[in-house]
C-alpha cells in the first residue's frame, strides 16, 4: 500500500493521495510490511518512531518524493529574541517545550569522555551553522576565537545557557556578531533524535532521500545506549541511502547498542569497574539479549552525505555486524572541537564483524575510520581518505583524540585493508594484530605499533558469527603487507602531541614505511620456538605464547624516503589471494569473504581488473598510477 505525507496539506488526512498525513510519524504508526510512505517536500519538525517492522521480502520504505526535499529536523525556530547588550541577545523558552528531555540541562558526558564536561546536547544554529557554546555569559559576550576549532572564523559566534528555576524557563544568550536574530534564520535543538524507533526489533526499513539534521543526541560510548539522529536501534536489515545527514550534537547515524540498565555508562556512574571490563560485559550480555546474525545487523548505509556531526558520522557497538557502508561522503566531523573522547571519527565501530567499508570519501575528520575491538572479518576497501588531521594553527583539545586516516584497535583480525588511498600525515594507528594491507597507497606513517593495548583482553568470535570463541590480550604482529606503495609525503620528525587524558605529552612516529616491524619475527623465526618433536612444556613455552607474532612483507614500493623493514621480500608483484594471506592467528580464520570464499585481489580502486604486469598500489595501470602520483605531488610522478 502507498501512504502519502505532505506537511503543506491544509488538513490532517488519512494517508490517501488526496488526503495525505501532515506528519511522517502518523504514517509510521500505521505502515505495515510492504507499504511505501511517500513524503512530499517540506520541513518536518518531528521525531519519526516506526511502530512496525517490515520483513526481508516486504520492507517498509520511507521515500522523499524529491531527493533531499523532505527535511526531518530536531530543531525548532527561535525568532523572538530580545536585545541584551552589544552583539548579545537573549531568549526565554518554557521548559514544557522540551517534554521529558531538555537538551539545555543535559550535558555531553559518559564513559570514555575525556574533555571537560561543560557542553550541552542542545545547540543554537545561525543560518544553518552551529554556534559554539561558551562557558560563561561573559565569554559569550566577548566572542573570542576558539584556539582548538578547525574553523576559527565561525567560532566567534557563541551561545550560553542557564536555567530560571523560579519561572521554569531555559534562558539562552547568543552573540550574533552584529546580526539581528529576528531577521536571520535561527533555530535551537529540541528533539533528541529524528528517525529512530523507540523499541528494538523494527527490522527491514528503508529510508531514502531525506535531509536529516539538527538533533540533540547524547554521547554514545560502547557500554551505553547509543542514539543517533537516525538509526535502526538494535534491529536488522535497514537501508539508509541517498540522504544528507548533518549537525548532530553527537552521532549522525547510530548502528549501535540498545539500552541495558545494568550496563549503561557503568564506569561514569559507579566507578568500581574499569570501562574496558564493562565493554567485555557488554559483549557477553549482548548475546543474552539477542546479539546473533539472525537478529541484528546486515544494514546497508550508502550514498549519504554525512557532515558536521560532533562525535561521529556513523557510530555503533555490535549493531553494525554483517553490514555494508559504501559510497558515502563523510566530512568535517568534530571540527568544532567542543567534544573530546574515545568515540570520535567519521566512522567509529566496535565489533565490526564481517562489515564491508568501501568506496567512501572521508576527509577533514578528527579521525577517518576507527575499528575498535573485534574487527574480525572487517574489510576496508577502495576508500579515499585525506586531510584527517588537525589544521595548522589549531591547538590540541585537552581530552581530544589523535588524528589519522585509519585506527584499528585491540582486535585479533582478520582485518583486510586494500586498495585505499591514504593521504593524511598518519595513515594507520596500529594498536592491534591480524591485519592485511594489500595494494594501498600509503602516504602517512604508522603510529602506536606494538603499543596502546596494555594487556587489554578482547574477544574473538566463531568465524562469520557473533558467538564468542575466546578472549586474549593483543600480542601484536600477525600482519601482512603486500603490494603497497609507501611514500614519505610529510616531515619525518616525531610529532609531540598532548596526551589524551592529562597535561603529559606523547610522541607519534612520522617516518613512513614498515621499518618499525624490524623487531618482529619472521614466520621461520617465530615457529622455531616450537619443537614439535617432543612433548611441549607449558612453562618453557610461556614466553613464546605471549611474545610478538610474525609478519610478512612482499612486493611493496618505498618512495621519497619511506623506509622498509628487514622483512621485505624483494620479488615482482603477484596477484594476492586469501590462500597467500592465510589465517589470522587467534581466531584461526582466513582472510576471506564473508561467505568463506577466497578473495582474489585482482580488482583495483576503480574496479579495473589487474592483468599482465602486476604493479604495487591501488591502480592496475601504470599510466593511472603516474597521473595520480602527479596529482598528489608524489615522487615527481615516477
Amino acid at each position: 500500500m502507498d501512504i502519502y505525507v505532505n506537511i503543506n496539506s491544509g488538513i490532517d488526512g488519512d494517508g490517501d493521495i488526496t488526503r495525505p498525513f501532515r506528519h511522517i510519524n502518523d504514517a509510521a504508526a500505521v505502515a505495515m510490511p510492504g507499504d511505501t510512505v511517500w513524503v512530499a517536500p517540506g520541513i518536518y519538525r518531528e521525531k519519526v518512531d516506526p511502530l512496525n517492522a517490515g520483513t526481508e521480502d516486504r520492507r517498509i520504505e520511507y521515500i522523499s518524493t524529491e531527493p533531499l526535499g523532505a527535511v526531518i529536523t530536531g530543531a525548532e525556530p527561535a525568532d523572538n529574541w530580545e536585545h541584551y547588550e552589544g552583539d548579545t541577545w537573549v531568549i526565554r523558552i518554557d521548559n514544557a517545550v522540551f517534554g521529558g528531555y531538555n537538551p539545555y540541562t543535559t550535558l555531553v558526558y559518559g564513559d570514555w569522555y575525556f574533555a571537560k564536561a561543560d557542553k550541552h546536547t542542545g545547540c543554537v544554529y545561525l543560518n544553518g551553522d552551529a554556534m559554539y557554546e561558551a562557558e560563561s555569559l561573559e565569554a559569550c559576550m566577548k566572542g573570542d576565537v576558539s584556539a582548538v576549532s578547525w574553523d576559527p572564523a565561525k567560532s566567534v559566534f557563541k551561545w550560553f545557557t542557564e536555567q530560571d528555576s523560579e519561572r521554569g524557563e531555559t534562558v539562552i544568550y547568543a552573540n550574533f556578531r552584529g546580526m539581528d536574530p529576528n531577521t536571520e534564520k535561527v533555530e535551537i535543538n529540541v528533539r533528541r533524535e529524528c528517525f529512530f524507533p523507540a523499541q528494538t526489533g523494527r527490522d527491514y526499513i528503508t529510508v531514502r532521500g531525506f535531509r536529516i539534521e539538527k538533533a540533540a543526541t547524547t554521547w554514545a560510548p560502547p557500554a551505553a545506549f547509543q542514539d543517533g539522529m537516525i538509526g535502526p536501534h538494535w534491529s536488522k536489515g535497514w537501508i539508509i541511502e541517498d540522504c544528507e545527514i548533518s549537525n548532530s550534537k553527537c552521532a549522525g547515524i547510530s548502528l549501535g547498542r540498545y539500552y541495558d540498565p545494568d550496563n549503561d555508562n557503568y564506569f561514569s556512574t559507579k566507578y568500581v569497574k574499569s570501562p574496558t571490563q564493562m565493554e567485555r560485559d557488554s559483549v557477553c550480555r549482548g548475546q543474552y539479549h539477542g546479539w546473533f546474525k539472525e537478529n541484528i545487523g546486515s544494514h546497508i548505509i550508502r550514498r549519504n552525505d554525512i557532515h558536521d556531526c560532533q562525535q561521529g558520522g556513523i557510530i555503533g557497538r555490535m549493531g553494525s555486524v554483517f553490514s555494508t557502508i559504501e559510497d558515502n561522503h563523510i566530512h568535517h566531523i568534530n571540527n568544532m572541537m567542543e567534544l573530546g573522547g574515545a568515540e570520535i571519527a567519521g566512522i567509529k565501530l566496535h565489533a565490526a564483524i564481517d562489515v564491508m567499508i568501501r568506496k567512501n570519501h572521508i576527509h577533514h575528520c578528527t579521525m577517518g575510520i576507527w575499528c575498535d575491538w573485534e574487527a574480525q572479518g572487517t574489510r576496508i576497501s577502495s576508500n579515499y581518505l585525506h586531510d584527517n588531521q588537525r589544521p595548522e594553527g589549531a591547538k590540541q583539545l585537552k581530552g581530544g583524540m589523535m588524528s589519522q586516516d585509519l585506527f584499528v584497535e585491540v582486535s585479533h583480525g582478520p582485518t583486510i585493508i586494500d586498495n585505499n588511498i591514504l593521504l593524511s600525515d598518519v595513515s594507520l594507528r596500529f594498536a592491534t594484530q591480524g591485519v592485511a594491507l594489500v595494494h594501498n597507497l600509503i602516504c602517512g606513517a604508522f603510529t602506536c605499533v606494538g603499543a596502546g593495548t596494555d594487556w587489554r583482553y578482547t574477544p574473538y568470535h566463531i568465524p562469520h558469527r557473533t558467538e564468542v570463541m575466546g578472549f586474549m590480550t593483543i600480542l601484536h604482529g600477525d600482519d601482512r603487507f603486500y603490494n603497497n606503495i609507501f611514500v614519505q609525503r610529510w616531515p619525518t620528525e616525531d610529532a609531540e602531541i598532548q596526551h589524551d587524558y592529562d597535561d603529559g605529552k606523547e610522541y607519534e612516529n612520522r617516518l613512513a614505511g614498515t621499518w618499525m616491524f624490524d623487531e618482529y619475527p619472521s614466520y621461520d623465526e617465530w615457529s622455531a620456538q616450537f619443537d614439535f618433536t617432543r612433548p611441549a612444556d607449558m612453562g618453557e613455552l610461556e614466553k613464546a605464547h605471549f611474545g610478538k607474532l610474525p609478519v610478512w612483507m612482499e612486493g611493496n614500493l618505498y618512495m621519497d624516503g619511506a623506509k622498509s623493514s628487514r622483512h621485505e621480500v624483494q620479488r615482482e608483484c603477484r596477484i594476492i589471494d586469501s590462500d597467500i594471506l592465510g589465517k589470522a592467528f587467534e581466531p584461526e580464520q582466513r582472510f576471506e569473504s564473508t561467505d568463506g570464499s577466497t578473495i582474489l585481489f585482482d580488482t583495483d580502486y576503480y574496479g579495473h581488473k589487474r592483468a599482465g604486469e602486476i604493479i604495487p598500489g591501488p591502480f592496475a595501470e601504470k599510466s593511472t598510477l603516474k597521473s595520480k602520483l602527479e596529482q598528489f605531488r608524489i615522487g615527481g610522478g615516477k
